[in-house]
């Protein structure tokens, strides 16, 4: 199944509301989604940097949510201004739609919702970088009601809350500056999947107490799939690893044969039994499990130690469970 993405960026306002980094953020947000890390194609993709017309826009997002039975995933990012008019209703905000006396006649983010909730793409992400973008979601009518209303299959990340305004860091939005380098990789989990919540877990974890905070909202029974990256540990190497253990709770023995450096032929002091090929390319592997907290050495620091001194590794808690999809066949 196909994943479609739109992205707008504007800059282009009225003197007095001109922004700087919001199509340059679009640009980005594009070159992270188009491809996976493989070079396989991933989210095709409508751009609709520096529009003028909130009309367009609507429409654009209306198609964007057409399900012509082949999407499995849209996506919609949005970076610009974000306006709370008199009736407390939060908008969209594009050139053509401020007024004079600065208001403002926008694309209603009720209006969005409405265009989401009648769709039948299984998989539906709404990104928002704007003021009051968390404005999104609450009620028809966006009056700050304290009930989120989201359909099936609908997730929502916006960068500020909905009485915020967002925070730029050196021309760019804080917000998308996290969220390219979660869709980058720093947000895959360990078989190199980007999920919806490994972006906010990502971005949630960069930020600190006093910092503003990204809103998070879902009603998804599992998170789809954004990206993939190539994982840390090569998949056949993570299985090949977690093998080794005929139990998740049963300690795998060492000794100096698993250390490739314990060779006689070497100048240097060695232990029996000697370098063992077999179990040289097995100790290799666990200490890559080690690197990404799969495996830990039992009674000393080091995986090195654990074989010179015969003693063992065990699998974390977080390599427990793996080992457990990987038994299932699941990785």
């Amino acid at each position: 199944m196909a994943k479609k993405a739109l992205l707008i960026g504007v800059d282009d306002y009225p003197d007095g509301y001109k922004l700087s980094g919001c199509v340059n953020d679009s640009q980005a947000i594009e070159n992270a989604l188009k491809f996976n890390e493989d070079g396989t194609r991933n989210f095709g993709i409508k751009s609709l940097n520096n529009c003028q017309s909130a009309a367009e826009a609507e429409k654009a997002i209306k198609n964007l949510f057409k399900d012509n039975g082949t999407i499995d995933m849209a996506l919609l990012y949005f970076s610009g201004h974000g306006f709370v008019d008199s009736n407390d209703n939060g908008q969209l905000v594009f050139p053509n739609s401020i007024n004079s006396d600065s208001s403002c006649h926008g694309i209603y983010m009720s209006n969005i919702m409405k265009i989401v909730r009648e769709s039948t793409i299984r998989n539906k992400i709404v990104i928002f970088d704007c003021c009051h973008s968390a404005k999104l979601g609450y009620g028809d009518d966006c009056k700050g009601s304290l009930t989120a209303v989201l359909p099936d299959g609908c997730t929502i990340l916006s960068s500020c809350r909905s009485d915020e305004v967002s925070v730029e860091r050196d021309g760019q939005g804080l917000f998308t500056s996290l969220l390219l380098q979660a869709l980058n990789g720093e947000a895959a989990d360990f078989v190199g999947n980007i999920t919806a919540s490994g972006i906010y877990a990502y971005i949630d974890k960069c930020l600190g107490e006093f910092e503003q905070r990204p809103v998070f909202k879902t009603n998804v029974s599992t998170f789809s799939v954004i990206k993939k990256v190539n994982p840390k540990v090569k998949t056949e190497i993570l299985r090949e690893g977690l093998k080794l253990f005929a139990e998740p709770d049963i300690p795998f023995l060492l000794n100096p044969s698993f250390e490739d450096t314990n060779d006689p032929n070497k100048e240097h002091k060695c232990e029996p039994p000697y370098a063992n090929p077999d179990n040289v390319k097995k100790l290799k592997i666990l200490q890559k499990l080690e690197s990404i907290g799969f495996v830990e050495p039992v009674g000393t620091e080091h995986m090195y130690y654990a074989a010179m001194e015969n003693k063992s590794c065990r699998l974390t808690r977080v390599g427990k469970y793996y080992w457990k999809l990987a038994k299932e066949g699941k990785i």
